[in-house]
């Protein structure tokens, strides 16, 4: 379970096939405080650490992980947004996030608007249940709230702190994102869809 809060940006050092799996290896000073076995969201994405070397570590990318985020992307020398799972003895600054991405969603605007920025996202359709105005949803693994939300497109106003700690200032107008709905709405629309 994570928050949304990011810790930190991290470099893509390498990617490899491994059959249908992706094999990405990450480095960040982060490193040496993980353990193998620990689960850490990239770009949002809940990946299991399998091998650490000094400062670098690797994580292991299904194919089901890869059809539904974009880390199928992921080249060296890019940047991925990095937290570690939650402890649960501190404030939960964001919103409860589980790391399973439910989409991919494209940029369809950014505009700076002095000295911070607002995006506009196009969404798949069938998750328009799952966002409300001024509701949270994580984009890459930022927790962030939504406005001028449509059945298909959502916004969302980025602060300069976000702007400069997190790879949200690398996405641009057709850029894919990950893209995880609040676990609340998707338990109430469970439960509307079961009683109909």
């Amino acid at each position: 379970m994570f928050t949304g809060i990011i810790e930190t940006l991290a470099e893509v050092v390498s990617t490899r096939k491994d059959g249908g799996n992706l094999v990405i290896t990450i480095q960040t000073p982060l490193a040496g405080e993980l353990k193998i076995d620990q689960s850490v969201a990239h770009n949002g994405v809940c990946l299991t650490v399998t091998n650490i070397q000094g400062n670098t570590y690797e994580t292991v990318a299904v194919a089901e992980t890869l059809q539904k985020t974009n880390l199928g992307q992921l080249t060296p020398t890019q940047f991925v947004n990095l937290e570690r799972a939650m402890v649960f003895n501190g404030r939960i600054d964001g919103h409860l996030v589980q790391g399973h991405v439910d989409s991919v969603g494209e940029c369809i605007s950014c505009e700076e608007q002095d000295g911070s920025w607002l995006y506009r996202f196009r969404y798949p359709k069938e998750f328009a249940a799952l966002i409300v105005e001024k509701g949270s949803i994580c984009l890459n693994g930022i927790s962030l709230t939504v406005f001028d939300v449509s059945n298909d497109e959502f916004s969302v106003a980025i602060i300069p702190y976000t702007y400069e700690h997190t790879n949200v200032s690398k996405i641009k107008p057709g850029s894919l994102i990950n893209l995880e709905f609040d676990i609340l709405g998707k338990y109430v629309a469970r439960q509307m869809a079961v009683r109909n």
